[in-house]
């Protein structure tokens, strides 16, 4: 009893930290255009600056000189500088990240406010329905479902809400923890946040994820499978199909804000990259707190410029692109779609499209009856061929009920 007493004020000091983030989260957003940007659009601007190639024009001042736009791990990865308009930002800490099984399973929510702090004290769960390695895929669904978390997020408070109907809906559904690092290993301040993982090196992430779709095909016995990533899973997921031999173990994949073609972060991430590209190293100062992986994924990073080159897609993956014009962190938020190349097919969605009253912001996405029914047409149009809408709250998501 003793012990429960005295961890009521450590819970309500965590809960109120919580508030405390959504509440800086809600303050970008508030100002975040819903809108896609256009050309006039100075953070537009900024974007189509940085996406001119990877050279700087013949009379700049400074072209010929500083770093190639190369990128690595741990110290020492390319800052931008000189004839390169990418560039990381000079790694901080080393690398060393690692992946994770989900232990135990948390349960059902609606919010992902709910979820985040449930997972403050149950890290390691698994959400309903997933990781069940007796499972095996029926001739009705022969793909099982991997669920792909983003940055500073983990399986369960990423999915605590669709994992379990796609596991009702008859869906093999497995999960884990990718990117766990911290702070020496270059995790940024958040990977000192219980479940706060996917904070490692994108490429490093890869292959954790490489390793535990291989997993899930040996005991399923299944040939493919089929990839729900949200924010950094989906461009993490990406590369794994482009550069570790996903492509020919994925059907599908389908993406919920992810960072496709990175971030301007509301244009704070594209001024930190133009300084960047001006000899001036500001991107390295600030992976120190926000991490590896989230410099990887600002708009003309190392990272983002070789998962695009060459085109967005690999032949024989069908993708599914959903962005919200209410997302604070993806921005600007069309960013995220893709352009099909030979031998893929892609299907971008902007969820307000037929259904404004669907407010998701970034972290609420994964909250909202839209998004669910979403990735169940996908899975299975047939048996489900309409998409649902309803009312979706910005920030709290799920219907609003906590």
């Amino acid at each position: 009893m003793t012990h429960t007493i005295r961890r009521r004020p450590l819970r309500a000091a965590v809960l109120a930290g919580a508030a405390v983030l959504a509440a800086g989260f809600a303050t970008v957003g508030a100002h975040a255009d819903p809108m896609p940007l256009t050309a006039a659009d100075p953070e537009q601007q900024l974007v189509d600056y940085i996406a001119q190639g990877a050279k700087n024009p013949d009379s700049h001042p400074i072209a010929g000189t500083g770093s190639a736009c190369t990128s690595g791990s741990g110290a020492g990865s390319g800052n931008g500088s000189g004839n390169c308009y990418g560039g990381s930002g000079s790694s901080s800490g080393s690398a060393g990240g690692r992946s994770t099984d989900t232990v135990g399973t948390g349960p059902a929510q609606t919010a992902f406010l709910a979820a985040f702090g449930y997972a403050l004290f149950h890290p390691d769960v698994a959400p309903p329905g997933a990781n069940d390695w007796n499972c095996k895929p029926t001739a009705a669904h022969p793909e099982p479902v991997v669920l792909v978390h983003g940055t500073w997020e983990n399986a369960y408070d990423n999915f605590a809400f669709v994992s379990g109907p796609i596991a009702a809906a008859g869906f093999c559904v497995f999960t884990f923890d990718y990117g766990r690092s911290d702070l020496p290993q270059g995790g940024g301040l958040g990977s000192v946040l219980p479940g706060a993982y996917g904070t490692d090196l994108i490429q490093d992430s890869a292959q954790q994820l490489s390793a535990f779709v291989d997993k899930v095909l040996g005991a399923t016995g299944a040939p493919r499978v089929d990839l729900v990533a949200h924010s950094q899973g989906g461009p993490m997921s990406r590369w794994y199909l482009k550069f570790d031999g996903g492509a020919a173990k994925v059907h599908r994949e389908i993406t919920f804000g992810a960072t496709n073609h990175g971030t301007t972060l509301v244009g704070i991430g594209a001024l930190g990259r133009a300084i960047n590209n001006f000899g001036i190293d500001v991107l390295g100062l600030v992976e120190i707190f926000v991490g590896h992986s989230g410099i990887q994924q600002t708009v003309g990073s190392d990272f983002v410029n070789q998962l695009n080159d060459g085109g967005d897609t690999v032949p024989g993956v069908d993708y599914t692109v959903v962005g919200t014009r209410y997302d604070e962190i993806t921005t600007p938020y069309d960013l995220t779609f893709l352009q099909p190349g030979p031998g893929a097919t892609v299907r971008n969605i902007t969820l307000q499209d037929g259904c404004d009253q669907d407010l998701s912001d970034h972290l609420t996405l994964m909250y909202s009856p839209r998004v669910l029914s979403i990735i169940l047409n996908t899975l299975d149009p047939q048996q489900n061929p309409n998409l649902v809408c309803t009312s979706n709250p910005w920030l709290l998501g799920g219907g609003g009920s906590l």
